[in-house]
């Protein structure tokens, strides 16, 4: 992957400007599979995550933290396209 072609992430303090919900879905392409969209204030969807490879790098939490853990790492993970939605 070139430097041109490297994903860069917006700032976590941008992030949360524009991200208004993390959704977990069915994929509606692949059954029995899960996302975690994320849409803007605008309802409209900016990216999506896999659901199992979120929860592998997010590692064990309590389940408490769960929610707080998952948002946390797709918030630092937010590509800076998506101010252009």
């Amino acid at each position: 992957m070139s430097q041109e072609e490297e994903i860069r992430f917006l700032p976590y303090e941008e992030a949360i400007k524009i991200v208004a919900a993390i959704q977990e879905e069915e994929d509606i392409e692949e059954p029995n599979h899960r996302i975690l969209t994320v849409y803007n204030h605008d309802d409209r969807e900016i990216c999506w995550f896999d659901f199992d490879e979120v929860m592998e790098a997010v590692g064990p939490v309590k389940k408490t933290e769960e929610k707080e853990a998952v948002s946390n790492y797709i918030l630092h993970r937010i590509p800076d396209w998506a101010l252009d939605i």
